[in-house]
C-alpha cells in the first residue's frame, strides 16, 4: 500500500532530480556569460549563440517545471520562499525573461537596439541566472530568516502563514558566505559545461581550441569552490527532525546523511568522479570531444544526491534561522495525500517527456556547427 510518507519522499526525489537536470542545463547560461570573452570574431559568436539557441528552451522549461512541481507538492515552501524572498526570485526570473527576449529578437530584421544590446542581456542572464540559483540552493543548507504560524490562516485580517523577518526579502542570502561560495561554484560549473559543449558541437577549429584553453580557467575555480562548499557543509551543523517533528541542531548532519544513506552517498561520489573525469579527459586528450556527457551526467547525479541529503533522513530541507520549529520538512510542508496521489499518476508521463526531449535534442544535432550553419539555421 502506498503511504503518505512514501508519496512525500517520492515527490522530493522528483524535485531533486529536476534540480539536478536544471543544474546541467545551466550550461546555456554559462555559455552566454562568455559571449564577450571566448569568441574572436562575430562568426564565432554566432556559432556559440546558435549552439545555445537550440537548447535554451530546455533550461527555461525545466526551471518553470521545477517551480511548478514545488508549488504543487510542497506549497508551504513555495509560499514561504517565493512569497518572502521575492526580491531574490524576481531577479532570477527577470534575468530569464531577458534571455527569452534576447533569443527572440537578437537578429530579427528591424532590430532597433542592435545585437550587442541583446548580447548584454544574455550575459546578465548568464551571470545572475547561475549565481543566484546557486545561492537559493545554498539556503537549503544554511537556512533563511522566516517564521511559520499556521494558526494565522484563521486570521481574517491577515491570513498569512509565513512571514519574512527582514526587509531584504531574500537578498540577504547573497552575502551569506556559504551561499555565495555555492553560487560561484554553480557559475563556474555552468561555464565549464558550456565549454565542454562547444568542444563537442563547434565546427570552428579556433573556437574549439580556445574553449579547451579556457576550460582550465573555469574548471579549476569550479572544483575549488565546490570542494569548499561540500567540506564546509559536511563539517557544519545541520537541521535534524525527530519522529515527533521536532527540529534540532545536529553536528555533521549532512555528512551523516551520506553515511546513513549509502546509496545516496555512493551515487554522490560517483557523480563527482564523473564530472571530474569528463573535464580531465578533455584537457588531457586533444582529440576527445565527448566530455560533456560524462560531466553532464555526473552533474545531474551529484546535485540530485545533494538535494536528497537536504531533505531525506529526518532533515529540514528549508531551515528557519529565526525559529527552528518553523523549519520546513518534507513531512510538514507537503500537499495533501490526495493531491500527491493525483500528481503521482501524472508523473508517470515523465519518461515520455524525457524521451521526446532526447529525440528533439538528437534531431537538432546533425553535425558540428560552423559559421555558415549559424548564419542559415534560422536560430538567433
Amino acid at each position: 500500500m502506498i503511504t503518505y510518507t512514501f508519496l512525500q519522499h517520492y515527490w522530493w526525489f522528483l524535485i531533486s532530480l529536476l534540480g539536478g537536470v536544471l543544474s546541467f542545463l545551466l550550461f546555456v547560461q554559462g555559455g552566454q556569460s562568455m559571449l564577450f570573452s571566448l569568441p574572436r570574431s562575430e562568426g564565432q559568436k554566432n556559432i556559440m549563440v546558435s549552439i545555445l539557441g537550440r537548447k535554451w528552451e530546455y533550461t527555461f522549461t525545466t526551471l518553470v517545471t521545477f517551480g511548478g512541481a514545488l508549488f504543487a507538492s510542497f506549497p508551504l515552501f513555495y509560499s514561504t520562499s517565493f512569497g518572502g524572498a521575492y526580491w531574490l526570485w524576481m531577479l532570477i526570473l527577470l534575468s530569464f525573461v531577458l534571455q527569452a527576449v534576447s533569443y527572440e529578437f537578437r537578429r530579427r530584421p528591424g532590430n532597433v537596439f542592435g545585437t550587442k544590446t541583446y548580447d548584454v542581456f544574455l550575459f546578465i542572464n548568464g551571470l545572475l541566472g547561475t549565481l543566484l540559483v546557486g545561492v537559493v540552493v545554498g539556503t537549503f543548507f544554511s537556512g533563511a530568516d522566516f517564521t511559520v504560524a499556521r494558526n494565522n490562516i484563521t486570521d481574517i485580517g491577515s491570513p498569512v502563514i509565513s512571514r519574512w523577518n527582514n526587509g531584504w526579502h531574500g537578498l540577504e542570502a547573497v552575502v551569506q558566505p556559504r551561499n555565495l561560495v555555492l553560487g560561484i561554484a554553480v557559475f563556474f560549473l555552468a561555464r565549464t559545461l558550456a565549454l565542454l559543449l562547444f568542444i563537442n558541437r563547434s565546427g570552428d577549429d579556433e573556437l574549439t581550441t580556445r574553449s579547451r584553453r579556457m576550460l582550465w580557467y573555469n574548471a579549476v575555480p569550479f572544483v575549488v569552490f565546490f570542494v569548499a562548499f561540500v567540506v564546509w557543509t559536511f563539517l557544519a551543523e545541520g537541521y535534524a527532525v525527530d519522529d515527533a517533528g521536532h527540529v534540532y541542531i545536529q553536528k555533521y548532519k549532512y555528512f551523516t546523511n551520506m553515511v546513513e544513506m549509502p546509496a545516496v552517498g555512493v551515487c554522490f561520489l560517483l557523480g563527482v568522479l564523473a564530472v571530474l573525469y569528463g573535464i580531465v579527459r578533455t584537457l588531457a586528450c586533444g582529440n576527445v570531444r565527448n566530455g560533456i556527457w560524462f560531466s553532464g551526467t555526473g552533474t545531474v547525479v551529484t546535485v540530485t544526491c545533494l538535494l536528497l541529503a537536504a531533505g531525506y533522513n529526518g532533515t529540514a530541507f528549508y531551515p528557519s534561522t529565526a525559529d527552528l520549529q518553523s523549519s520546513l520538512t518534507i513531512g510538514n510542508a507537503s500537499s495533501s495525500m490526495f493531491t500527491l496521489q493525483v500528481m503521482s499518476v501524472v508523473s508517470l508521463l515523465i519518461p515520455f517527456v524525457l524521451a521526446y526531449i532526447f529525440y528533439a535534442w538528437r534531431s537538432l544535432e546533425r553535425g558540428h556547427t560552423t559559421a555558415e550553419d549559424a548564419e542559415n539555421d534560422g536560430h538567433p
